[in-house]
């Protein structure tokens, strides 16, 4: 786990100095590796790389860039879990380290390209080919580790972090396309950043750089064949086996684990899992408000740490600590955050890195099995209609509407949400509803300048992942829950991966592994929805390993904050400054006078004024701050 960042000057010429600019580069991503740093520049300077090291695996001699006896050359960051293994295909005596680093690059030079599908883990690297003088780059299959880059008078940049980028860029602008995505779901589509000029290589792809052009294509894709041959009993098993495996690879470390325990089914099945394979040596970080039970959920947490037998350290959050912290948060990331469940992740992870270099999550559970609130929104809509309609037996209705009814007391806090989800479009098709329920914007009103923006359609954005033709079903929850991991996951793996490298702290998902998510997108939406209870398969499959507590509670809510009693209570004068000043109110796309006038009205999970908050954050630190960045070289 590291920064990696590097410069290719496409017409092979070579970059004026390219020293200096890495080294700028480096300081800007110093908190992603305390461990180290490392320059590589070709010997004809038309190429270099950069790399910040947090040393996890071969502490004495995995430093970073590396290099082999060919002149190929290596800038890394992530871990790779079966490097043994693939160490022994490709042979020892060819290794000159123990790190997976070389692992990587060794692979490259014996399968090329088609290294990528071996390869188990997460990771984006970038390798200078020199034989073929090329750059050719990958990022792991579910976006868990950053890659971003930028195509600026004939020089290629790439970096961990957008930051490091934005010393090159002609100029600080907001790419309004990627905004209007952030105001509709909080986060950009098809690897757009809130940045003109700068992309995202997105998850499963590959980029080479090569005579003049810049070439990336899709390496990896999950397709959602639905096995019906076999039982619900077999799926649990199979998903047992799968999930064990991905669990005993993610623990190999040369340093102790640790993880994080919210109390919710995802992170307490990793938590359970790993406490058994480390055997006394796992500890667990939790955190918790102080304005009152509604958002404290540590004592789930605490019952699985006395089921399991493992250490538990807790952290108590307030106020004071957004106050203190909000500003360093959006500093690290880069863009504006979805949602305010950031604060309690950056605090926690502050917290476990003073005991842990790496630690395991459950991100993924609710994309891949499952668990959003919003699929039971749907199917009940959809049940409805099916009862009205007469078609409950058509592929899209996974679930009847007597046995849906149990399960919505999940629900409850949700109330606002459904009133908006049902006041137009009843019955609509099913994108058009699922848009609807992920589609913020028409919370929105007249403090954003729409018509600036322009006529780009996040909705034809959104169609285009939701009825991609890798989804051979024709189940409701499938399409659902396919948009939801090739869109939201990524933005919230981004904000996993910026709180934790703030901090030099490794996190690692072991639910995000090829062969689990593999697997689980052959599971019948029935087995995975059944009597639409979320993760119904996944409980299932893991009942004996978690307290009764746990299994069976309907309250999980994903990290509640308390915002908007703060906007109304301890921090009402600090948020209001933040709007009301000069800067503030002369945004391009943004009225901050009309957002001040809806202080202390949203409800008591709306993410509106948060949302707006974490923009102007933004817009200070990288757009009024352009001028501190371009002096750096």
């Amino acid at each position: 786990m590291c920064g990696i960042s590097g410069i290719v000057q496409l017409q092979r010429r070579p970059v004026q100095c390219l020293d200096r600019k890495l080294t700028v580069m480096n300081t800007l991503q110093a908190h992603r590796g305390p461990d180290g740093e490392g320059l590589w520049m070709h010997a004809h300077t038309m190429a270099g790389f950069a790399h910040r090291r947090l040393s996890i695996i071969d502490l004495q001699t995995g430093a970073q860039p590396i290099g082999t006896e060919s002149g190929n050359w290596i800038v890394y960051n992530g871990e790779l879990y079966n490097y043994i293994e693939l160490r022994e295909e490709i042979g020892a005596n060819h290794f000159r380290t123990a790190s997976d680093t070389e692992v990587v690059l060794r692979a490259y030079e014996k399968w090329g390209e088609d290294a990528l599908p071996r390869l188990r883990g997460m990771f984006a690297f970038a390798i200078w080919d020199e034989r073929q003088g090329k750059l050719f780059c990958a990022r792991d299959r579910f976006g868990i580790k950053p890659f971003y880059y930028a195509v600026v008078n004939e020089i290629f940049y790439f970096s961990s972090e957008i930051k490091a980028l934005i010393p090159f860029l002609p100029s600080v602008e907001t790419n309004s396309e990627g905004l209007k995505d952030y105001l509709t779901f909080q986060y950009c589509l098809h690897g757009k950043t809130m940045f003109r000029g700068v992309e995202e290589l997105q998850p499963a792809h590959q980029i080479t750089v090569k005579n003049g052009g810049v070439y990336t294509s899709r390496y990896w894709q999950v397709y959602y064949d639905i096995d019906y041959s076999h039982t619900e009993l077999y799926f649990q098993e199979r998903l047992r086996e799968t999930v064990m495996d991905s669990i005993r690879c993610h623990v190999r470390s040369d340093v102790p684990i640790g993880g994080y325990v919210s109390g919710g089914i995802d992170s307490s099945v990793v938590a359970s899992l790993a406490a058994d394979v480390c055997e006394g040596a796992y500890q667990g970080f939790t955190g918790k408000f102080t304005e009152g039970e509604g958002y404290d959920e540590s004592e789930y947490a605490r019952a699985l740490a006395k089921y399991k037998g493992f250490e538990l350290l807790e952290l108590d959050m307030g106020v004071r600590d957004f106050i203190e912290n909000i500003e360093k948060i959006m500093y690290h990331m880069d863009q504006p955050a979805a949602g305010p469940g950031i604060l309690p992740q950056y605090m926690v992870a502050r917290l476990a890195a003073k005991h842990r270099k790496v630690v395991l999550g459950g991100q993924g559970g609710d994309e891949i099995f499952g668990g959003y609130a919003r699929y039971l929104v749907a199917y009940f809509e959809q049940c409805v209609r099916a009862a009205i309609d007469g078609t409950a037996d058509n592929g899209y209705i996974v679930v009847t509407y007597q046995s849906i009814i149990p399960n919505l007391v999940t629900l409850r806090e949700y109330k606002p949400m459904l009133q908006e989800f049902w006041r137009e479009g009843l019955f609509d098709d099913a994108d058009k509803r699922y848009f609807r329920l992920v589609n913020r914007a028409p919370l929105l009103g007249d403090e954003v300048k729409w018509k600036a923006l322009g006529k780009y359609s996040p909705y034809e954005a959104f169609r285009e992942i939701y009825l991609s033709d890798n989804i051979r079903s024709e189940s409701y929850f499938d399409r659902m829950t396919h948009f939801d991991f090739k869109a939201s996951l990524p933005a919230l793996l981004q904000v996993e991966d910026r709180v934790c490298m703030a901090h030099g702290l490794e996190s690692r998902v072991p639910l995000l592994d090829s062969r689990v998510v593999e697997m689980a997108a052959t599971m019948p939406a029935n087995v995975k929805f059944k009597n639409g209870t979320l993760k119904n398969g996944f409980k299932d499959a893991f009942a004996d390993k978690l307290p009764d507590e746990i299994i069976n509670r309907k309250s999980k809510m994903g990290f509640p904050v308390p915002f908007s009693d703060w906007v109304q209570n301890g921090a009402r004068e600090f948020v209001t400054d933040i709007f009301s000043t000069r800067q503030a109110r002369g945004r391009q796309y943004i009225d901050n006078s009309k957002v001040l006038e809806k202080l202390g009205r949203e409800t008591k999970f709306g993410r509106n004024i948060w949302g707006y908050l974490c923009l102007e954050f933004w817009q200070r630190q990288f757009h009024d701050r352009a001028g501190e960045f371009k002096k750096m070289v």
